[in-house]
């Protein structure tokens, strides 16, 4: 066992040593290893309790200015230089420590009436406030640009393809916008997300609540929360908003993984679909002729990477209800999970919007490989009134029978053929229906007209409804910032005006960091 620190509260109680140096290596030093992150959230966290203990009556006048004054300068030290001590255990600890170095025992009002665990709950929730609406300001920019690249090439033809085999004719545009619609219901799953963490568990005390006079609604405000937590131990132990926000972060990567693992193949020369911008590519150091998609490699191993963490959040919540390890490892990779989400979806920005599309080789393929079979089956149909499964039978055979004849389209011929051949009469229109050849992908593109479908006006109209969308989501995150930020500075500016109300009662002999707010 190493000595009790200084301070060291255990050596009081009924622990009577410091923690073993295992102990601090495999517990301890991982939850200061989040308090870069806290940081700000446990100061803002700290304040809002100091002043509503104040309003409340509870702590004297003077202790709170003091207590004020202190953490107002713990929020202009970077927390690299903040001194943290994994042997006093978490953040707090080390807080509580240096402030008690500080003020003595006026540090001891600070925990009245709380725990160390609320602060850290009230801390993550701010922090991930601010990075989900990073996250969705990302994934917001991936949807627009999506949308604009979809516009221009909404009759950009194609052949588009299902298991990477050719599947029907369709425009570059409508299979670039079906990455958009994931996209808006990503910005829906982080706005739910921001609700979920939008609520304040201030003034929750121990498991029930507390005897002290405080107000959870107005503790909730001051800190720019919706609502308070609806039920105390809940809002304390249950950690399923934050698993909430890690797997939007990972479908927000997912969604554009998805991309990534398509243009990889049709940026190979064997495809030639698409040209990665040399902002994206990487060369290669031993052969001069190659042009990496590195920003792919990015992406979809980032993915892979929040899929595991994703995953491993989930499993740590198995726990028995009001337990420690279903948090330990929450902070840190929540709070990185989503981090890692928005550099990779704003990459994936990047690389859309420089992305080169070959236009003229995506139409030379569209209609090839007999792509236009489905659109000849679906005319037998409409034209000779059989239905659709005999006239797929009989396409599949002059599909076959020009396959055998090393022909590469069905001609008129060969389609009579296996009308004739499946004893079909003539119809109600001529029974030969010629294949549309390559000029006539046009026309079969056009002909897909329904909602949503690959028809160009219905591209363009799915990108206007697209674009619609994700201006109303960032009105909304716009506004969230602004009632946020709002909260804080008015915070800040109540804690700085109690500290530099104090100091003036004292003769101004010390200047409130209040003063260097800025």
């Amino acid at each position: 066992m190493i000595p009790p620190p200084e301070g060291y509260l255990g050596a009081e109680g009924r622990l009577g040593s410091g923690p073993s140096p295992e102990l601090v290596a495999a517990g301890y030093r991982l939850e200061v290893a989040d308090a870069a992150i806290l940081h700000e959230g446990l100061c803002l966290a700290d304040l809002g309790h100091v002043l509503e203990l104040a309003e409340s009556g509870v702590v004297p006048r003077a202790a709170a200015a003091a207590l004020c004054r202190e953490l107002l300068d713990f929020r202009a030290t970077d927390p690299a230089a903040f001194p943290y001590d994994p042997a006093y255990g978490d953040a707090y600890n080390s807080r509580e420590r240096e402030l008690e170095r500080r003020l003595g025992t006026k540090a001891g009002w600070l925990p009245t009436g709380r725990t160390r665990r609320e602060a850290g709950r009230i801390a993550i929730r701010l922090a991930l406030r601010e990075r989900l609406l990073a996250l969705h300001d990302a994934v917001a920019g991936w949807t627009d640009v999506l949308a604009r690249r979809s516009e221009e090439l909404a009759g950009a033809l194609w052949n588009d393809t299902t298991y990477l085999q050719p599947a029907q004719p369709s425009s570059f545009g409508h299979y670039l916008a079906g990455f958009a619609e994931p996209g808006v219901r990503n910005l829906d799953r982080i706005r739910r997300c921001y609700r979920l963490v939008n609520q304040s568990p201030a003034g929750s005390g121990g498991v029930g609540g507390t005897p002290i006079p405080v107000d959870r609604s107005r503790m909730a405000a001051r800190l720019g929360f919706e609502q308070p937590t609806a039920h105390i131990r809940d809002g304390m132990w249950s950690g399923d908003p934050m698993i909430d926000c890690g797997v939007a972060a990972m479908q927000s990567a997912l969604a554009v993984d998805r991309l990534a693992e398509d243009l990889e193949i049709f940026a190979s020369p064997q495809f030639g679909y698409v040209t990665l911008g040399g902002s994206s590519s990487r060369a290669s150091v031993l052969l001069p002729q190659k042009r990496n998609p590195y920003a792919l490699a990015v992406i979809r191993g980032g993915c892979g990477t929040l899929i595991g963490k994703t995953t491993g959040l989930m499993v740590t919540q198995r726990t028995p209800s009001a337990r420690t390890d279903n948090w330990l490892y929450l902070y840190g990779e929540v709070v990185g999970a989503t981090e890692l989400a928005t550099r990779l979806v704003s990459l994936a920005t990047e690389v859309i919007g420089s992305l080169e599309v070959d236009v003229a080789n995506l139409a030379a393929a569209a209609g090839t490989n007999f792509t236009n079979a489905t659109d000849l089956a679906d005319r037998l149909v409409l034209d000779q009134g059989v239905d659709y499964r005999t006239a797929y039978r009989v396409v599949a055979r002059a599909v076959a029978e020009a396959v055998r004849a090393g022909e590469e389209r069905v001609t008129t011929t060969r389609l009579a053929e296996a009308v004739r051949s499946a004893g079909m009469e003539p119809g109600r229109t001529d029974p030969t229906m010629a294949a549309p050849d390559t000029e006539d992908v046009a026309a079969i593109v056009a002909s897909r007209n329904s909602i949503g479908g690959s028809a160009p006006h219905r591209v363009l109209e799915h990108c206007a409804s697209v674009s619609l969308r994700v201006r109303d989501s960032l009105e909304w995150a716009a506004a969230s910032k602004i009632a946020q930020d709002a909260a804080v500075e008015s915070l800040l500016a109540e804690a700085g005006a109690l500290a530099e109300g104090q100091a003036s009662d004292r003769g101004g002999s010390r200047a409130g960091p209040g003063n260097r707010l800025s």
